[in-house]
């Protein structure tokens, strides 16, 4: 099965970065369609099409939009995540940087379905050359008319804006992001009040991930029920997946979520296999935060059912023996890595990213990156892999935004399926320096072992 495209469609057509490449391939339609339409009539669109927030979270977007509090007189806001510094994800990247006019095009639809007079980008620092070619197409939408005043006659204003962020991984989280938007340090708010009812500048705001309303655009040509039948389940529509790691063709692919995990992995029409004939040791299918799986758990299910690339499947077994989707981000490891140097890896960055404001974080993922570098080095004791377990207990749940659990789950997912992996560091000091674990039993069927949360 290859890909199903409907944000990708015509993501190889030269020039489809400008505008008159983009508008001669059915460019701005969905904005032609919805302005005949009502407000109350796209949001059905929306909600009858599934579409769930494509950011990682997965909550329904039309529901999502149908919270937005509408005060008399107080203007409202679209904002659009594209702060996208999730390890492993990029395929907002890619949508920006290739197909510009997709998300410009979902977001004036999405705009006038909001009544958003006044919609911003927040993209990531580090992606300068980005917005460099975000603003060039707003430039170009501008001159065709497709932004300003009364648009194309429909009586709809709009502007669209793009705010470059300071590089933070913490203003992906929305009211950081808000809050750097704003001019701001980027510490994320207590909640409630929610950004639909008190967001950016203290107005109704909905903030969405830069697929999620690209996706607009298929959803009100094709119709919400048509959008609908692609996929499985609640997991409708296409998905955008950023594959890398240890494959032979790393890239962003689209699917609609029948595909299972060991097709996507291993078929040419996807990432074509792991190089070398290495085998399969363990993967990370949604972006750093979500829990790594073992190979025996990441194709199959523990009841013994083909694993599929989508919400529910992924999930299937909750943390004991699923993980996410996430945001796509799908991070593929061969039996030649050592899981224990990964971890570390992650906890140094979450570490780095937190802005410091919740003592759990801000001590937790310190304390973390220290005893998993104390293991990595050789250093380690049995007991630090308690002691990990326990710190990581207590940083889940108990901040004000998901950086604690981003930092604490894959530190909790590593030690569950990987321990004897921890423990082989700490009874081999030496060698552990001079090569990894190996494969050991991972890619092997497993009694599943249940451990205590």
């Amino acid at each position: 099965m290859g890909e199903t495209r409907l944000l990708l469609k015509h993501a190889n057509v030269p020039g489809i970065r400008h505008y008159d490449a983009y508008r001669e391939h059915d460019g701005y339609k969905s904005v032609e369609k919805a302005f005949t339409m009502t407000p109350e009539e796209i949001l059905e669109e929306v909600k009858v099409s599934g579409l769930r927030g494509r950011g990682g979270a997965g909550f329904p977007t039309g529901m999502k939009w149908s919270f937005l509090a509408k005060p008399e007189g107080v203007p409202r806001h679209l904002v659009v995540n594209a702060d996208e510094s999730e390890p492993g994800t990029f395929k907002d990247r890619y949508l920006m940087e290739f197909i510009p006019h997709l998300l410009l095009e979902g977001m004036i639809v999405s705009s006038y379905c909001l009544g958003s007079n006044a919609s911003y980008i927040y993209i990531r620092g580090e992606y300068a050359w980005v917005a460099e070619i975000l603003e060039e197409a707003i430039t170009e939408a501008k001159a065709a008319g497709w932004l300003g005043k009364d648009i194309k006659g429909s009586g709809f204003d709009c502007e669209i804006y793009v705010q470059r962020g300071g590089g933070a991984y913490i203003c992906g989280e929305e009211t950081a992001l808000l809050e750097s938007l704003e001019g701001k340090r980027g510490n994320p708010r207590i909640k409630p009040p929610f950004p639909a009812v008190k967001g950016a500048w203290g107005r109704p705001t909905v903030v969405n991930n830069v697929e999620s309303i690209a996706a607009v655009v298929p959803i009100i040509m094709m119709t919400g029920a048509e959008y609908a039948k692609i996929g499985v389940g609640r997991s409708t529509g296409t998905k955008l997946i950023s594959a890398c790691g240890n494959i032979n063709k790393p890239g962003v692919y689209e699917i609609d979520m029948t595909q299972t995990v060991e097709e996507f992995i291993y078929s040419d029409e996807f990432c074509g296999g792991i190089p070398n004939g290495k085998k399969l040791k363990a993967c990370i299918p949604g972006g750093s935060s979500v829990p790594i799986l073992p190979a025996n758990l990441l194709l199959t299910t523990a009841t013994g059912q083909p694993r599929l690339m989508n919400y529910e499947s992924l999930a299937d077994g909750g943390f004991a023996t699923g993980t996410m989707m996430g945001s796509g981000g799908f991070i593929v490891l061969d039996e030649d890595q050592d899981v224990v140097y990964h971890t570390y890896t992650l906890a140094r960055f979450y570490r780095h990213e937190s802005c410091g404001q919740c003592s759990p974080c801000r001590e937790g993922t310190g304390w973390m990156e220290k005893i998993l570098k104390r293991i990595d080095e050789g250093n380690g004791k049995m007991s630090d892999i308690d002691l990990l377990w326990d710190i990581q207990r207590k940083i889940e749940g108990n901040t004000i935004c998901p950086l604690g659990d981003a930092a604490a789950w894959p530190v909790a997912a590593a030690i569950r399926h990987f321990r004897d992996e921890f423990e082989w560091h700490v009874l081999n000091p030496e060698e552990c320096l001079t090569r990894n674990y190996g494969l050991a039993h991972y890619a092997d069927p497993l009694e599943i072992k249940e451990q205590a949360n």
